[in-house]
């Protein structure tokens, strides 16, 4: 059977399936990973398909960068001040500020401030001609809606607030197609990358691709593994299977939930610091299933760690 055939008889299997019995979304995904073992699509349109999916059950607190790493541009600075504030963040859209992180005033554009290039157009400068109002949208909104939202609104950033309307980060239409598409780097990208960042008390985000060195080092912890150089390769080998979006493990005293996964690697996951106590429950429970850790552990984990 040629390629073609091949594909045609696929696509007829599935829409026989899809018209015969009520499909599950997994049972859906499933057929796709087959018919990308089959070579029917081709890896990387399956990963986004995933992607597809997976954007569409997480909220905006999954991606969001978090407050504390916020770069931010005070409303009463000069020209000259927030010049060098965008030149040495890189980003071409900021939060402005008043006094606090709490009072977003608005979105100022990098592009906008080039007009200001000599004495003359500097000592014109008024903050409020080229100052654009800002976007707030919940934690708790699903990245669909909100990609959809910045598509009809035309907006590429929103701040996000807490439950108490707070500010509690931000997030921007790059971070969403990330997730469907997978990393989009520009030439900032490669020297900003932040494998963990503190999100909430004894809370952290932490990229798939973390070395262990680099974790262990950055929680003073022995977390280790002879076959496994990465957090995300010694994570799938604790639960034994490549996990999914929202699949949870303890290993020691981090507890870790798989935030976003595909059929090839795991980008991003929560982990919280457990105490002792949690963490001997875990291991009594993994000991009866007689699942083996493959870890060396370390009890004398920080609590608080910037």
């Amino acid at each position: 059977m040629n390629k073609k055939n091949k594909k045609m008889t696929w696509l007829v299997a599935l829409k026989n399936r899809f018209f015969k019995e009520k499909d599950t979304r997994g049972n859906l995904l499933q057929h796709l990973r087959d018919a990308q073992r089959e070579g029917v699509i081709n890896l990387d349109a399956l990963m986004m398909i995933e992607g597809v999916f997976q954007v569409s059950e997480m909220r905006v607190r999954d991606i969001m960068v978090p407050r504390s790493h916020l770069v931010v541009v005070q409303e009463d600075l000069s020209v000259e001040e927030m010049l060098a504030i965008v030149a040495n963040s890189g980003h071409s859209r900021l939060p402005v500020v008043d006094e606090s992180l709490d009072e977003v005033v608005g979105i100022l554009l990098a592009k906008d401030l080039t007009r200001y290039h000599d004495k003359k157009s500097r000592a014109a400068f008024e903050l409020k001609d080229i100052l654009r109002p800002a976007v707030f949208v919940p934690e708790s909104k699903r990245l669909n809606v909100l990609l959809k939202d910045f598509r009809e609104s035309r907006n590429h950033m929103a701040m996000v607030i807490d439950e108490y309307s707070g500010v509690a980060g931000l997030v921007t239409i790059e971070d969403v197609l990330e997730e469907i598409v997978g990393e989009i780097d520009d030439e900032h990208d490669a020297a900003d990358v932040t494998n963990i960042q503190r999100s909430g008390f004894q809370r952290y985000s932490v990229r798939g691709l973390t070395p262990l060195y680099e974790f262990n080092q950055y929680f003073d912890s022995k977390l280790s593994h002879e076959k496994f150089e990465t957090i995300a390769g010694l994570v799938t080998h604790k639960l034994g299977h490549f996990p999914e979006r929202g699949e949870e493990v303890t290993i020691d005293s981090f507890h870790f939930k798989i935030i976003s996964a595909n059929s090839r690697r795991i980008n991003n996951m929560q982990v919280s610091l457990v105490s002792d106590d949690e963490a001997g429950v875990e291991l009594v429970e993994n000991d009866e299933a007689g699942v083996d850790s493959g870890v060396e552990t370390n009890t004398s984990v920080m609590s608080d760690n910037e």
